[in-house]
């Protein structure tokens, strides 16, 4: 087997490795949203008249449909990062956008979600607010499991 061989192998070995651990990551053992969090504190714990649970229900709406699209796009995002590393076969110039395009997409995604939590927010009473305020932080600042 010549050395360029032995390089080929363990880049796919490497490549095959990290789709692993992204698979296992991303399906099977997702760890609970903030959002999942924040949903169940709002309605199942906070005392929420009904002016304020269709004004929620109408922002978590819009959420759910810009999320979704966000997320679609992440999901292109990785095919064109797999085939930029089937094509360059290590961190070349393609990857690295690809890299650099999904960095970007999960940032947007990422300050969409914590826009749709401060408009949440917005929708409660001061003493809902100190509770939502609590759970957010706690959400935020547990251990990952």
């Amino acid at each position: 087997m010549t050395f360029g061989r032995y390089v080929l192998v363990a880049v796919v070995a490497f490549a095959a490795a990290l789709a692993a651990v992204l698979l296992a990551r991303t399906w099977l053992a997702p760890p609970p949203r903030v959002e999942s969090q924040v949903h169940a504190l709002l309605h199942e714990k906070l005392d929420l008249d009904p002016a304020q649970e269709a004004r929620i229900h109408q922002l978590e709406q819009g959420f759910a449909a810009r999320r979704a699209a966000l997320e679609a796009e992440m999901r292109a995002d990785n095919q064109r990062m797999a085939r930029a590393i089937e094509t360059e076969h290590g961190y070349g110039p393609q990857v690295a956008a690809a890299v650099d395009r999904t960095h970007h997409v999960m940032g947007r995604l990422q300050k969409e979600t914590l826009q749709h939590i401060f408009a949440m927010r917005g929708v409660l009473r001061p003493d809902q607010a100190a509770q939502f305020d609590a759970a957010i932080v706690k959400a935020l600042t547990q251990p990952a499991r």
